[in-house]
């Protein structure tokens, strides 16, 4: 296998988790948190660590791409 096949292969993988880490990030505020007006609320705990995880992961998955681009 080349590098192209591996690179491929990663980015499947990275997009993957990258669509789990989003739906796992599902608010249940529904039409609730629309009357609220500018309520702001800070992420905690798992919350924010998903949060910084999908960061991440699209900087990860962006890096990939770029460099299959690159390569090919």
């Amino acid at each position: 296998m080349q590098l192209e096949d591996w690179l491929s292969i990663a980015a499947i993988l990275v997009s993957i988790a990258l669509v789990s880490i989003i739906l796992l990030q599902v608010k249940g505020e529904g039409v609730g948190g629309l009357q609220s007006g500018s309520f702001v609320r800070t992420r905690r705990g798992l919350e924010k660590n998903l949060f910084q995880l999908t960061i991440a992961m699209s900087g990860l998955w962006l890096l990939i791409a770029a460099l299959a681009v690159y390569i090919r």
